[in-house]
């Protein structure tokens, strides 16, 4: 599923879908799941894509070929006008609806449905053995969350034999929350022991028998977890895969920030370097990066990059990012460029008074995402502590207390956001 329009991940989504944000210095958040499915040996994969989708297109036809004898592909289904309907998506149903045609074009029993914004790894292949070993109709991915953090997630009060007895979309009421937590015996079996009561949330990662699904879309219902699921509680067996990995829904500005920021950490949550699973995407085929006297602690720099002179502390660079000398940073997400500049481009744009792209001299940078192509001048200092969220000068945007420099934004010299905060 390509993701609706994100607004909760906004300035980010500002010209791009939720899957198509930059990741962890060189990849786009749709890589996860692509590559879930690859590493499990399942390449029959289908994209359905709706809002902003020209980059997340065109990342996906530059990152994925497959080998002809495979019969592998990955097939972009974006919301098109047909004789039976000029609307766009309205909702996860509804999308995987009005596509059945394409998917019964090809072979098949199961359907594997996943959400395009995901930073998890998972062995699908496990919770396919698990739905035949069942003969359930339904299976849905499951994470045990405490009930301190289950706020926006979909919970289900589950069996002892995993079969789901209820769902209940993003409830808020703590009774009906506390009726949710795990039994005693399937909490016996989690490998990860807690104090705090659990409950087992919906991951949006949804197991079909292939008549199931058509049946269960033979109606007007345009949303999984809010309509479909609790609707064939009384009518199919469903039930819950166990999952106690590491699982972030990339759904807010924060939690993004704070999952990149995440992987700086000597043992980070998600692991990029497991030779097993792999994390595929786009080859550019970009030069080592090169760090000139340089002062970094727990830094994670993607390809291409040219660091010099800077201190760098939890910061994660992205490809084709140039920092120029005594810039300081940190806490800072930078997501790099899409090609670099020539030397005549360079000195056209300083003649017009546009700085090059990247960051210039002497700039102070603290908790920030700075979005692709952004041209920061020199002696620019950014903070966003102690400003309220909202939007201001120059394209910087202030959401869920982490301050956004927009794609492309230029700030001029010396443009100051509460430099008094960095020394503080």
């Amino acid at each position: 599923m390509g993701g609706g329009r994100g607004t909760r991940l906004y300035p980010l989504t500002k010209e791009r879908c939720k899957p198509a944000v930059p990741l962890a210095g060189k990849y786009r958040l749709v890589d996860i799941p692509i590559s879930n499915c690859l590493n499990s040996g399942y390449n029959r994969i289908f994209l359905l894509t709706q809002f902003l989708t020209a980059s997340l297109h065109r990342h996906i036809n530059k990152s994925f070929h497959f080998d002809p004898f495979g019969a592998g592909f990955i097939d972009l289904l974006s919301a098109e006008q047909t004789n039976l309907s000029t609307s766009w998506y309205e909702g996860t149903a509804d999308a995987v609806r009005r596509n059945l045609d394409h998917f019964d074009a090809h072979g098949h029993d199961l359907v594997l449905i996943l959400s395009g914004d995901q930073l998890y790894r998972m062995d699908f292949r496990k919770i396919i053995e698990q739905h035949i070993a069942t003969q359930a109709d339904v299976t849905i991915a499951a994470i045990p969350v405490p009930v301190s953090k289950v706020e926006g997630l979909g919970l289900m009060r589950v069996n002892d034999d995993l079969s789901v007895a209820e769902f209940v979309e993003k409830p808020k009421d703590p009774a009906v929350i506390n009726s949710l937590a795990i039994s005693p015996a399937i909490e016996a079996k989690l490998e990860s022991k807690v104090e705090e009561k659990q409950c087992l949330a919906s991951m949006g990662i949804y197991v079909f028998s292939r008549e199931v699904l058509r049946r269960s879309l033979d109606n007007q219902m345009k949303d999984f977890g809010k309509e479909v699921i609790p609707s064939l509680l009384s009518t199919s067996r469903l039930f819950s895969y166990v999952f106690e990995g590491y699982w972030e829904d990339i759904g807010t500005v924060r939690a993004f920030f704070e999952a990149n920021i995440a992987l700086t950490h000597p043992l980070p949550p998600f692991n990029f370097f497991d030779r097993a699973s792999p994390i595929y995407t786009h080859a550019r085929y970009l030069p080592a990066s090169k760090i000139n006297h340089c002062s970094i602690d727990h830094v994670v720099i993607g390809d291409g990059c040219i660091v010099t002179d800077s201190t760098l502390r939890h910061c994660v660079i992205g490809i084709r990012s140039v920092l120029g000398e005594k810039t300081n940073m940190e806490d800072v997400v930078m997501m790099g460029a899409d090609f670099y500049q020539t030397a005549k481009e360079v000195a056209a744009d300083v003649a017009r008074g546009k700085p090059p792209m990247g960051i210039g001299r002497n700039c102070h940078i603290k908790r920030a995402i700075i979005d692709k192509n952004a041209r920061i001048s020199d002696g620019v200092s950014l903070s966003p502590e102690g400003k309220a969220d909202g939007e201001y000068p120059h394209g910087i945007v202030i959401r869920d207390g982490i301050l956004c420099v927009c794609k492309g934004a230029v700030l001029p010299a010396g443009f100051t956001i509460l430099f008094s905060a960095l020394n503080g």
